[in-house]
């Protein structure tokens, strides 16, 4: 069980990670979802959901760590993207993976997952906060993302505006929807 006060660190995800994130991804989906979504709907957002493994190959994709009983526990991981696609794993289709330019393009929040024994101690902050700083300090002045019901309500506390909803029937015949927000990074 995860300790009253923790003491988190963050570092870029590498190849090694990707085991242990798609661990923590799976968990934070099919758990962190329940109170927002059917079994069914969950189902669908897992269409496009997922690793993509750019954010680790170009050093933008953290994890976040902490030591509940002296052995190192991941227990977030997220990051931003310097690439066109807003959302998606490696098999999300449609994907752009070209390259943003900071003077015309936003940059992108992505792949944000808190292990379900984690929620709630400022992780998700952490997280946006690492992003953004990354992505303003490479010349971004503006970020967006691909936000899920779930997540809608922390990006807005953090000023994120919602400008699009997307809403696609799954394979299952369930809708997903994926909220596009934005906000301007303070230079």
């Amino acid at each position: 069980m995860p300790e009253a006060v923790a003491t988190f660190t963050h570092r870029l995800a590498t190849a090694a990670d990707i085991p242990a994130i798609v661990v923590l991804m799976r968990a934070s989906i099919a758990e962190n979802m329940k109170a927002f979504l059917s079994a069914d709907e969950i189902v669908a957002a897992q269409e496009t959901m997922g690793l993509d493994q750019s954010l680790i190959r170009d050093g933008t994709y953290f994890v976040i760590e902490t030591l509940p009983v002296g052995e190192t526990v991941m227990v977030a991981c997220g990051g931003w993207g310097k690439r066109r696609t807003l959302y998606g794993g490696d098999q999300t289709a449609g994907r752009d993976d070209s390259l943003a330019d900071p003077t015309v393009h936003a940059a992108r929040i992505r792949a944000m997952y808190t292990h379900p024994d984690w929620t709630r101690r400022g992780i998700g902050s952490l997280l946006l906060d690492l992003g953004e700083a990354a992505a303003r300090d490479a010349g971004f002045r503006t970020i967006e993302l691909g936000s899920t019901i779930a997540g809608e309500a922390l990006y807005l506390a953090r000023g994120y505006a919602p400008f699009h909803r997307d809403e696609q029937v799954a394979a299952n015949g369930q809708v997903k929807t994926v909220i596009h927000m934005r906000k301007a990074l303070v230079l």
